[in-house]
């Protein structure tokens, strides 16, 4: 009976995670993303250095995220996931990746209609919109050239979707 609960739940948060994926993939951005025009392209150099500084602390400092990461914490929160090709960062599109930084998981994904307790805060008051762009920058610098492809023509497919 444990067992069959227990594979019952795994399954609902498996599904949950998809639907929301899903729908974080299928809508526009909440929140404007800056004047790309106005913005140098993300540095990764300086990225590197940013990550380090805020991020490396809950992603890990190889990307790597913790450990389970697809699995609730005692606290209900999903653990901080992996940034590298084995996460899922990958699979979204620059405005969702930017305004999961700058607004935090809670509000990027109630602005998306979705109503999920995510442990990731915002960085709106820590960092710049240039910051956070060089900080993803680093982060897709590291992707092998298939996880490079596919996120830029999410993010190619999103910009044309706010036209």
């Amino acid at each position: 009976m444990k067992r069959q609960l227990g594979i019952t739940l795994a399954g609902a948060a498996v599904a949950l995670v998809l639907v929301a994926g899903w729908a974080w993939n299928n809508a526009k951005p909440a929140v404007a993303l800056p004047d790309l025009a106005a913005l140098a392209p993300g540095d990764p150099v300086v990225g590197e250095g940013l990550y380090q500084e805020g991020c490396a602390v809950c992603h890990g400092v190889n990307l790597e995220g913790q450990s389970d990461w697809r699995s609730p914490g005692e606290d209900g929160f999903l653990p901080a996931p992996p940034h590298d090709e084995t996460g899922h960062t990958w699979h979204h599109a620059d405005g969702v990746l930017f305004n999961y930084v700058k607004l935090g998981g809670k509000e990027a994904l109630a602005r998306q209609g979705l109503d999920y307790n995510s442990g990731m805060p915002g960085f709106a008051e820590q960092l710049s919109d240039q910051q956070i762009w060089d900080i993803l920058a680093y982060i897709k610098s590291t992707w092998p050239e298939r996880e490079r492809e596919t996120q830029a023509s999410r993010s190619e497919a999103e910009r044309l979707n706010q036209e």
